[in-house]
């Protein structure tokens, strides 16, 4: 089977490798659609992810649909959960395996992700997928589950004014979730005309173009005549953006940061901050998101395919991952 790995920055070979013998409680899955995350592109570009580092040939991709090719089930289209926690810790057991130390994470450490044509990985974490959601949109039900807890964390109140910072397809995912909870009022913001343009499109009363001087602050300001944003969403990965997110938030507002920093430090103004009283909430993955995600997508309350704006064969890796890192269109999915 073609296999894609990650043997440095910017060092993706694809290899031919035997196809995987499932183990207890698992089954062999034939991978269909896999999204190329940010997090996918800070390993390739930085050969690292936070306080992770790249030690061997690794098999990127977290983002992903299959079929099943084995057991019982087999036939049968499903998305996949990429985090495997342990369910014995105080974490798991209390509701929060998003912060299980134990973790097992496709396309993370030592375990290998789903740009492959075929791979094994546990029954449990598999998710059955209606006939309505085809397997791109299943591969988007990660980064959906992720907008789902970012989402939950924010406790948007019905009439709030929401601010979004940063339009990637978390983003675009969030902005819808953030009308479906009552939100009066959406404030899109991004450095890419062409993200702000689906953001109008997906219902963002205000969408302003934003610069690394924060120039699009006084924006935001104006459409809440002075007040700021209820509940503000940072999910771009940049200081400039959760240095806009804490200016542009009311006292006593909630900041919610989903972005992950390339330096892997995060800094705002405290005395800001402070002054507001903010809560400011860390997003850490999602934790039992999966059947929501399902029914929003099946049911078309959330678009889930409009995000998809390129779609590679396994063989087209190097333009798939050019396209992706350039940040043109939204996302980009691979079809092994």
């Amino acid at each position: 089977m073609k296999t894609l790995r990650l043997h440095g920055t910017h060092d993706l070979r694809l290899h031919e490798e035997s196809a995987p013998v499932p183990e207890n409680g698992e089954v062999l899955l034939r991978v269909t659609a896999v999204g190329i995350c940010g997090s996918d592109l800070h390993w390739f570009e930085e050969g690292s992810i936070g306080d992770a580092r790249l030690d061997h040939p690794l098999v990127l991709g977290h983002e992903f649909a299959a079929v099943i090719e084995s057991g019982p089930r087999r036939g049968e289209r499903v998305a996949v959960d990429p985090a495997l926690p342990c369910w014995r810790c105080e974490f798991c057991e209390t509701g929060y395996p998003n912060f299980c130390r134990a973790t097992r994470f496709c396309g993370h450490g030592k375990d290998d992700g789903s740009l492959r044509e075929y791979m094994a990985w546990p029954e449990r974490a598999l998710f059955a997928l209606p006939d309505s959601v085809s397997d791109v949109d299943g591969a988007l039900l990660e980064p959906l589950g992720v907008a789902l807890y970012a989402i939950d964390l924010g406790q948007i109140r019905l009439g709030d004014s929401v601010g979004i910072f940063g339009c990637g397809p978390i983003g675009l995912m969030m902005l819808q979730l953030a009308r479906l909870n009552g939100a009066r009022q959406i404030i899109a913001t991004d450095l890419r005309p062409h993200r702000l343009a689906v953001a109008e499109q997906m219902g963002a009363d205000v969408a302003l173009l934003a610069d690394a001087a924060g120039g699009e602050r006084a924006g935001v300001l104006a459409a809440t005549n002075g007040r700021g944003v209820d509940v503000a969403f940072e999910i771009a990965g940049a200081n400039a953006a959760v240095e806009t997110a804490i200016e542009t938030a009311r006292p006593g507002a909630r900041v919610v940061l989903v972005g992950i920093p390339s330096d892997d430090r995060t800094s705002f103004s405290a005395s800001m901050a402070r002054r507001k009283g903010l809560t400011i909430q860390l997003c850490r993955r999602m934790a039992h998101t999966y059947p929501r995600a399902i029914a929003l997508a099946e049911s078309g309350q959330i678009d889930l395919t409009r995000l998809a704006s390129h779609r590679f064969p396994l063989d087209g890796y190097q333009q798939a991952f050019a396209t992706a890192a350039a940040r043109e269109g939204l996302k980009v999915v691979i079809e092994p």
